[in-house]
């Protein structure tokens, strides 16, 4: 089993910056892939960034050039800085991992809300 805890997020204008991190802990061993996903009011939960475990990087068109995601393996922790957020952003960010068998592991998400 592998736990995520979530920490930052907040209200923040537009135009300026958040990051979020999380911490894993549990059977962190068997950790691929680590992201984050984004639920916006009355949307789907979309992917905004995924790192691997080697830190190779993908992003939701959304976010290029403005999200950057980190990871550290040693300490088990992955964290997405947003920089020049805007209001459509606003979304709980839970953080996500997966391990190598395939299974699917959320944290409970933490609230970014951007105000224009």
């Amino acid at each position: 089993q592998v736990q995520l805890v979530e920490s930052g997020g907040g209200l923040v204008q537009a135009g300026g910056s958040l990051r979020v991190s999380c911490a894993a802990s549990g059977n962190t061993r068997s950790i691929g892939d680590m992201g984050w996903y984004r639920q916006a009011p009355g949307k789907q939960r979309e992917l905004a960034a995924l790192i691997t475990r080697d830190g190779v990087t993908n992003y939701a068109d959304s976010v290029k050039g403005r999200f950057t995601i980190f990871r550290d393996n040693a300490k088990n922790t992955v964290a997405l800085q947003m920089n020049s957020l805007k209001p459509e952003d606003t979304a709980v960010y839970y953080c996500w991992a997966e391990n190598r068998f395939g299974m699917n592991y959320w944290g409970k998400g933490t609230l970014v809300t951007v105000s224009s």
